[in-house]
């Protein structure tokens, strides 16, 4: 007799009812990622001196015209609520305190990857483009180059650019504001 087995996907819901009862804590490092919950790393000191960086030097670059959120959930759908390092979001009155933001809401997402290059690229990027969101760039702190993608399609994005030391970019949504990659680089 052959036993089959089958894998629970959990909710968004059900992730945040886990909370409720006790069975993960507030402060658990976890992020719900195509139904499944998954333990994120702990931070190195490396990856947090850049998220930090990143942060300082968007915050007055954007300030009035987008709202930057690092380390905080956003809702893509039903099963799928990452912790990206840095999003750049549509302002809102309220600092989306009455929801978690959603795909709509977000104009460039960032990940700083000094050892999760691999998964960032293989199951978030692909979550990301499924769900559509128009930018994201991931900072390959070990190739010390910035990757760039942009133009989603559902299935993985149109464009792929790479950018290194002593390049700069901008986000396709705010091509003004010309930002250095040895600045969030680290």
């Amino acid at each position: 007799m052959r036993t089959e087995t089958t894998k629970k996907l959990f909710t968004v819901d059900e992730y945040y009812k886990m909370v409720d009862v006790g069975i993960l804590q507030e402060g658990d490092r976890t992020e719900l990622i195509e139904g499944e919950i998954i333990q994120m790393s702990p931070m190195g000191s490396l990856h947090a001196a850049v998220v930090t960086g990143v942060n300082d030097v968007l915050v007055p670059l954007f300030k009035g015209k987008a709202l930057l959120r690092p380390q905080l959930p956003l809702r893509l759908n039903e099963f799928n609520e990452p912790q990206p390092d840095v999003v750049l979001l549509k302002p809102r009155q309220d600092c989306y305190s009455s929801r978690h933001p959603g795909s709509a809401d977000v104009f460039l997402v960032m990940e700083i990857s000094d050892s999760s290059l691999k998964y960032d690229r293989d199951v978030k990027l692909r979550i990301y483009a499924a769900a559509r969101l128009p930018e994201v760039w991931i900072a390959d702190l070990a190739g010390n180059v910035l990757l760039v993608y942009r133009d989603p399609s559902g299935k993985g994005y149109g464009t792929s650019l790479t950018f290194r030391r002593g390049d700069s970019l901008s986000c396709s949504r705010f091509p003004e504001i010309q930002l250095a990659v040895d600045e969030l680089l680290g």
